[in-house]
């Protein structure tokens, strides 16, 4: 299966970044993720770097694609989060939001889970066939009926968390999702608060439908968020990937590993 990643990281309108993101792959497995980290500088970004290093690290010694397996990653980043806040000062009080998506690339499948309102979308045809759901006051609001998907983004308090890394007196909420097929021309965005927020769901298709190539669609989509977003707004961060169509033949393959980019 031939994939392409092409990832986008700003810190927007405040003066430092406290997102982050990453990925790995072997010969059968992928995994990648986005973290946005809070606390303050040398707070957040340490949270979600310690978030990224304990879930790639543990993908990495024992990929899996199940529910056990993944939800055993984010309660061992949780730990290692809580670790680091141990030391005090600005780590203190730090947190994480975390989604993070494995594929099988031998079997074709995608599985992903989360805790906090990073996002992971699966795209096939241009339209989303699954999202994840927000740990947020506001979705709560939408699942009780008291708000809409658009409301809920407008929201004044729309950034109220009900789950995150860095929990210590009980465990943050994680969901995982049920194993996915994955497909040739399948696009996965992962991303921050900072990129869905000012775009939604709308913005984030017709800009993918405005696009070739993942580059393309990042491109448009750092544009968008430039153009959309308030003064001081958030910190913002994508990783697309997309599942390459051949139009020659029906093999699939894995993109040589000096193709892939590395995180930053």
């Amino acid at each position: 299966m031939e994939i392409e990643i092409v990832t986008l990281s700003r810190q927007g309108g405040r003066t430092y970044n406290e997102d982050v993101h990453g990925h790995w792959h072997d010969a059968r497995h992928v995994a990648c993720l986005v973290a946005d980290g809070a606390g303050g500088h040398g707070g957040g970004d340490v949270a979600a770097a310690t978030a990224r290093a304990s879930m790639l690290g543990g993908f990495s010694a024992a990929p899996g694609l199940d529910e056990a397996t993944l939800r055993r990653l984010v309660e061992q980043a949780n730990l290692d989060v809580v670790a680091r806040q141990a030391e005090g000062g600005k780590l203190a009080g730090m947190r994480s939001t975390i989604v993070f998506a494995a594929i099988d690339l031998e079997d074709h499948a995608l599985a992903w889970v989360h805790s906090g309102d990073s996002r992971a979308y699966l795209f096939r045809g241009g339209a989303i066939v699954a999202r994840t759901t927000d740990h947020s006051l506001v979705q709560q609001m939408v699942a009780g009926g008291m708000l809409d998907e658009e409301g809920a983004r407008l929201h004044p308090q729309r950034n109220m968390l009900l789950s995150a890394l860095g929990s210590v007196e009980e465990a943050p909420d994680i969901a995982v999702s049920d194993r996915m097929r994955l497909l040739p021309g399948d696009v996965l965005l992962l991303c921050s608060d900072g990129v869905w927020e000012p775009l939604g769901d709308e913005c984030l298709i017709d800009t993918l439908h405005a696009s070739r190539t993942p580059t393309q669609w990042t491109e448009l989509i750092d544009a968008q968020v430039k153009a959309n977003a308030k003064p001081g707004h958030d910190n913002y961060t994508a990783l697309t990937l997309w599942v390459i169509e051949d139009d020659e033949d029906d093999v699939t393959r894995l993109m040589p590993e000096n193709a892939m980019p590395t995180d930053s």
